[in-house]
């Protein structure tokens, strides 16, 4: 039997940040991974699908965008397997640099599939056969998994989760999407860049639930003009396959008369939840919530001593960053420090093109929780960098407290947001007030100088506008 200080159960973002911070910390820790170090992200998730965004912007850009910058290449040719090939390669690449980063900082990895048989003790059964681990701490890190349609399977064929859709085997003619958030938009955006006819079906009101609503009604209109069709209030009841296409039957989601959309692939994507498959959670007993989440305390312990959590598997938005900031602090917990995730400023990034970025409260929440408050938003139309690129769609939106100035949002809809939003989050980590960006200098030209204007916006004085 091996034993331990920690052991970490999965090796996504959360789970491999969690233990070589921990390593770091003088912990003896070990890795349970029954699949591929990286997890979903690196494997099916973020990394692959950044990939296959990155490829087919260039090569819309190439198609559409070139001439008028006096280049002229000819139609571009597609060559879908050499791109697949491309995306492959940079999820080895990362994989193998997860595995790289495991043995630098001396951490065991166990291959197979763990299970919690008792407080301090996994055991992991792999095609080696089982092993029992012990440990002082346990810290389960095991992700999501895609959110099924009740009444559709999800062959990975042409009914396809994620997965399937980042290794289609041809670009479809028609491609239904049901489900407009960010995995569905993002992997929209993918295929009809490469030729596919895109409809969404949404059951909400709305696109991108959570997001900013000023902010998500031009996001819609943008992508509407790219090509995009959208059916919002609308609900798939099923999925007929019988035939060379699939027939997929919407009606209206308050209830009224069916249709049918026909279509090559249908993409399901109406969000993820947590994976404890196989833990053993219940024999031991960790509470979980009415949606298959773990409970845990502020310092992200379980109610069971010795078993914690972090990442998808509990409360809070499904991102890979916010998994990585937990399981720091979670090692640092068990090593004696202290731990802390500031949830009030966690990004989030829509990675279609122009990109959508935030960070802190909407609109809505704070109007909802009875805060006053000010906005400043600026165009990219009116940004001489974006201009001259040509990438004017979009705007920078900040919402500051009326009485502290102290920026309690920031939106970004617009080129290279992804990157841009850091600044905001900077910003708010420290307690900026708009002022504070308004006062710092930035760089021209450059896409950041709309956050500086948005901020001079928040007191009526943007210089460009």
């Amino acid at each position: 039997m091996s034993s331990y200080d920690l052991v970490v159960i999965g090796t996504g973002p959360g789970g491999y940040v969690c233990a070589i911070r921990a390593a770091q910390l003088g912990l003896k820790t070990a890795v349970v991974e029954k699949r591929a170090f990286g997890g979903t992200c690196l494997n099916i998730g973020c990394i692959p699908s950044k990939a296959l965004l990155h490829a087919s912007e260039l090569f819309e850009e190439a198609g559409h965008g070139f001439e008028a910058l006096g280049i002229k290449v000819g139609k571009p040719k597609l060559d879908l397997a050499a791109m697949m090939k491309f995306k492959d390669e940079g999820v080895d690449g990362n994989v193998k640099g997860v595995e790289y980063l495991l043995k630098k900082n001396k951490i065991d990895a166990h291959i197979g599939s763990g299970r919690i048989v008792a407080p301090g003790k996994v055991e992991v059964t792999g095609d080696a056969g089982t092993t029992t681990l012990e440990t002082k701490a346990i810290v389960i890190a095991t992700g999501s998994d895609v959110a099924p349609l009740r009444g559709v399977a999800i062959d990975e064929t042409r009914i396809v989760s994620s997965t399937g859709a980042l290794s289609l085997p041809k670009v479809p003619k028609k491609l239904l999407i049901v489900g407009a958030g960010v995995i569905g938009l993002e992997l929209g955006s993918v295929w009809r860049r490469l030729g596919a006819e895109v409809e969404v079906v949404e059951f909400l009101d709305r696109i991108v639930p959570g997001i900013d609503l000023d902010v998500a009604r031009q996001f819609q209109r943008i992508l509407q003009k790219q090509g995009f069709a959208f059916r919002l209030s609308t609900k798939v009841t099923g999925i007929d396959t019988s035939g060379s296409r699939l027939k997929a039957t919407v009606e209206p989601a308050a209830g009224g008369e069916a249709a049918t959309i026909e279509c090559d692939v249908a993409l399901i994507a109406i969000g993820r939840v947590p994976y404890t498959d196989g833990l053993g959670l219940d024999a031991v007993g960790v509470a979980r919530d009415d949606r298959g989440r773990v409970i845990t305390d502020a310092h992200f312990a379980t109610n069971v001593p010795g078993i914690y959590a972090i990442g998808d598997v509990i409360a809070g938005p499904m991102l890979a960053h916010k998994a990585e900031d937990e399981g720091v602090a979670v090692a640092e917990i068990l090593a004696g420090k202290a731990g802390h995730v500031n949830y009030d400023v966690i990004p989030g990034v829509v990675y279609t093109m122009p990109e959508l970025a935030s960070v802190g409260k909407t609109e809505e929440e704070l109007k909802a929780a009875g805060i006053a408050y000010n906005v400043g938003k600026f165009p990219f139309t009116a940004n001489g960098r974006a201009k001259v690129n040509r990438q004017t769609d979009g705007f920078v939106k900040i919402l500051a407290d009326a009485k502290t100035d102290r920026v309690l949002g920031v939106h970004i809809l617009g080129p290279d947001a992804g990157n841009m939003i850091a600044e905001a989050a900077v910003a708010m980590e420290f307690g900026a007030s708009s002022e504070d960006i308004a006062r710092t200098c930035h760089a021209h030209p450059t896409l950041t100088e709309a956050v500086k204007e948005a901020a001079l916006a928040v007191e009526k004085r943007a210089i460009h506008m």
